[in-house]
């Protein structure tokens, strides 16, 4: 079982008593609830004991004892004797609650609708079906067929493929945890970007690696110098990275960027893998990049989820031949296989992909620009960056307050990430995530969900003098 230790439960729950009117414990109780919701504290994790939580919040045992009872009382706490309190959740996920007269609106995931071509290419990739029925159906490595549409598509881009080049996984997080698993081991360092996508950390971390962030900001995108000390000074094994529409912040590498930090990571042996997965969602960028591969050794994460369809849970890694064959044998301890059917629909849709991004350039350019009317409208103060693709826009709330906003949210039926949720320990508090997917009618029902929640906020000690110094 495992054990989050008193400090470091203590740097999660960081400024828990700041911007709340409710007592100590209550407000205890809410920030350890968010972190349990957000998968931050994984589900039968134990926690700290309550004499040693007091002691690091510098805080009486009894504010520790009711926010325990508290969460106890929820269903989000057990208590196993002989392991004290281990998290978990609810009967009923609380991703996923008891719809009200309005319904709950999902703004915890960035993605889109599926496209309506679906349907037609999953009724003629089981047409496709059976010439393929004659095989065992277990392939770790991907159908001819898929390989080779996926291989042409980086060939138009500019980055000249093989099919031996490509293994198909089951979607970006399976080729994530696969490559952290081949690529890593203990004691290791990883370098990783501070926001990034949060399942990544979750991949690498179980690896028994080390973390080692660099910033990336709405504003100036990569720390340069920051990038470059990371390199050179912890040599890495791994660096994961999103150089196109970084989640969250929506940022683009430059391709002298792209040049120096793949040179840099040359010369310290690091395997540098970019996930790619909204590389082609640009909406209005300036100077379309090549794929990272073609500035330098990298390998390349692929898939599906965001442009076709989350459904689909197909995905790909594009390396050189004998980090593919290693991967290959590596895959086999995990799971056997691509489903065939899902790699003929995808191969079929593949076909039809310059259109399909077209599309969907559309849809969130639309979407962009009703979310920034509608936040400028409601939210004056708040720092909506300019994004030129991807799927979200990373926001300065101008205080630290994005757990609390998020959880009275939820009041309010929008279910947000919070902030922190794309940090480590705790940081990012100043900052929510706000996808740019969504249509007109149900950002409108979001925006009026966070102004309702801000609202209540404001009601407390939100904007007292101790933030005044801070809001620039």
């Amino acid at each position: 079982m495992a054990t989050l230790s008193a400090r470091i439960l203590a740097s999660l729950v960081a400024e828990w008593r700041e911007s709340t009117n409710s007592p100590a414990y209550t407000a205890l109780a809410e920030r350890v609830r968010l972190l349990v919701l957000d998968g931050r504290i994984a589900l039968g994790t134990r926690l700290p004991a309550e004499r040693e939580l007091a002691a690091q919040l510098g805080v009486s045992r009894t504010t520790v004892t009711a926010a325990y009872g508290e969460l106890r009382d929820a269903g989000y706490l057990d208590s196993i004797r002989g392991s004290g309190s281990v998290a978990r959740l609810p009967g009923r996920a609380p991703m996923q609650p008891e719809p009200t007269a309005g319904g709950y609106l999902d703004f915890s995931k960035a993605a889109l609708p599926a496209t309506p071509l679906i349907a037609r290419a999953a009724a003629l990739a089981a047409e496709d079906l059976p010439a393929h029925l004659g095989a065992t159906g277990f392939d770790p490595i991907g159908l001819p067929v898929l390989r080779q549409a996926i291989a042409d598509r980086y060939t138009a881009r500019g980055l000249p493929t093989e099919p031996e080049q490509i293994m198909v996984t089951i979607g970006a997080q399976h080729a994530i945890a696969l490559l952290a698993r081949t690529l890593l081991g203990r004691g290791d360092s990883a370098l990783v970007e501070a926001p990034s996508y949060p399942h990544a950390y979750e991949a690498l971390t179980l690896t028994g690696a080390r973390l080692v962030p660099v910033s990336v900001t709405t504003d100036e995108g990569w720390d340069v110098a920051g990038l470059e000390q990371a390199l050179q000074r912890s040599s890495p094994a791994m660096g994961y990275v999103m150089p196109d529409f970084h989640n969250p912040t929506g940022r683009s590498m430059s391709p002298e960027l792209r040049q120096r930090m793949l040179d840099l990571a040359a010369a310290q042996g690091t395997t540098i893998v970019a996930d790619e997965t909204m590389a082609e969602l640009d909406i209005d960028r300036a100077e379309s990049a090549l794929p990272l591969a073609a500035y330098g050794a990298a390998v390349l994460i692929g898939s599906v989820g965001k442009t076709l369809w989350g459904g689909l849970r197909v995905g790909w890694i594009r390396a050189e031949r004998q980090l593919i064959q290693k991967l290959t044998r590596a895959r086999m301890a995990g799971d056997l296989g691509t489903p065939a059917l899902e790699q003929l629909l995808v191969t079929r849709l593949l076909a039809d992909y310059d259109d399909i991004l077209e599309t969907r350039r559309q849809q969130l350019f639309a979407g962009r620009e009703h979310l920034s009317s509608a936040l400028a409208a409601a939210f004056p103060d708040w720092q909506v960056p300019h994004v030129a693709g991807g799927l979200t826009a990373w926001i300065n709330l101008g205080a630290p307050v994005s757990s609390q906003l998020t959880l009275a949210a939820r009041n309010e039926g929008l279910l947000l990430a919070a902030g922190p949720r794309f940090g480590l320990d705790g940081a990012f508090e100043r900052f929510l995530r706000i996808p740019i997917s969504y249509s007109a009618e149900e950002t409108d029902r979001a925006v009026a969900a966070l102004a309702a929640a801000w609202d209540s906020l404001a009601r407390g000690p939100l904007f007292d003098q101790s933030f005044v110094a801070e809001v620039v």
